[in-house]
């Protein structure tokens, strides 16, 4: 009976906006890389513990009225499902390339079914040019990994390395991952979030000249160029997930700022020190005109008011680009803000979050919101659960479901 009546909720869901009103997407970010949010490092190799940490993961973020989950299973050119093309991740099993016992257990597979159970929607997020963070060294990559295989492919930034987004090989390999999973799993969307180019270290450029000389493209700017590059990466991902599955959504969450006004007149009126544009070479406005994407999902992981980027200017600029497009918007959400929070503080004075909540139901264009991240919000710091019920039960009480039958 649970499951039936689990399916029928997915089906509907999944169906128009116009038909259950303005907020229809509830998720929440679990996160993999460095075992923030799944599997807990006492899980890492153990396969009926990670099961039962999902389980609780889920049923902990139904209860709290969510119907999606962002699931992180490429955090490092790596897998946490079963792959030939890149190793398992050592996030999941310990050492990477390695699964040991776990050779019949896909945890992507399981995770699907499980959150289908439960009516909620699975989001697949992979990091595309990520190979390693910065205390992990490459001694410790798979000997099958791609990067040992083809070395030429990448370069090394921050202690971190990279796949060189100036390559077309580059391109076709993501695109040769989000095919393979689109094909094999029964998911909702493919996922990415603000990774493209190196977040800025200080005055270190990236080294990426020799590239921009062997293959320029026609561009005689290196900044133009390297937008351009990760603008082909989308759209090609977008153009492979359509020809393997239309049903299956292309979503991108952003950094929340695209640019500064002081910049560029048609930005936001922020002062943020780092934008997508300038910064992670990344034209999420480009994007969401051309219908690339989906759904955007900015990280607006800031206050109400906040001098140099505040939420509800933010929230209202993303609104205006998406208005007249076929892209929807959601809106990322950091409930992890309200823990540690000074007294002072925006976060620290009520529930910041639910203060946001009632925010995004004034804005028509923003018709869903996602919490980073699972652990942080289930610690339910200043009561941050029992804020989201209330608010979804108002939605209910606001805007109740009418069926297309009725």
């Amino acid at each position: 009976m649970r499951k039936t009546i689990a399916i029928l909720v997915f089906i509907l869901c999944s169906m128009s906006e116009a038909v259950f009103g303005q907020i229809t997407f509830r998720g929440a970010w679990i996160a993999t890389v460095a075992n923030i949010d799944w599997p807990s490092a006492e899980a890492v190799g153990n396969t009926e513990k990670q099961k039962n940490e999902m389980i609780f993961l889920l049923d902990s973020l139904e209860s709290l009225g969510l119907n999606a989950i962002i699931l992180q299973v490429r955090p490092t050119a790596d897998a946490l499902y079963l792959s030939e093309l890149e190793p398992v991740s050592h996030w999941l099993t310990g050492t990477q390339g390695s699964w040991n016992e776990q050779e019949s257990y896909d945890p992507l597979d399981f995770t699907i079914k499980e959150a289908h159970e439960r009516g909620m929607e699975v989001h697949v997020w992979l990091n595309p040019y990520r190979v390693n963070l910065a205390k992990t060294d490459t001694s410790s990559l798979a000997p099958d990994h791609i990067m040992r295989r083809h070395p030429e492919w990448f370069w090394c930034y921050a202690k971190q390395w990279y796949f060189n987004p100036g390559l077309d090989e580059t391109r076709e390999w993501i695109c040769t991952i989000v095919q393979d999973i689109v094909q094999r799993y029964d998911i909702q969307a493919i996922h990415m979030d603000d990774y493209f180019y190196p977040y800025p270290s200080g005055k270190l450029q990236l080294p990426d000249t020799a590239t921009f000389r062997q293959h320029p493209r026609g561009f005689d700017n290196i900044h133009d160029w390297r937008r351009n590059n990760v603008n082909m990466a989308i759209q090609d991902i977008s153009r492979t997930i359509r020809e393997c599955k239309d049903s299956v959504e292309f979503g991108i969450s952003p950094f929340g700022v695209w640019r500064n006004a002081h910049v560029d007149s048609t930005g936001s009126a922020t002062k943020a020190g780092i934008t997508n544009y300038d910064d992670l070479y990344a034209d999420i406005r480009l994007w969401i005109k051309e219908g690339w994407i989906d759904y955007v999902l900015p990280q607006l992981y800031w206050e109400i008011g906040k001098k140099v980027a505040d939420y509800e200017i933010l929230a209202h600029w993303w609104a205006n680009e998406v208005r007249d497009t076929r892209c929807k918007l959601y809106i990322g959400m950091a409930p992890y803000r309200l823990e540690n929070a000074s007294a002072k503080s925006a976060w620290g004075q009520g529930n910041e979050i639910s203060r946001q909540m009632r925010l995004n139901r004034t804005i028509p264009e923003i018709s869903g919101e996602c919490f980073y991240s699972t652990k942080p919000l289930l610690r339910n710091p200043r009561h941050v659960c029992d804020s989201i019920k209330t608010v979804y039960a108002e939605d209910a009480q606001k805007e109740p479901l009418v069926l297309p039958w009725e």
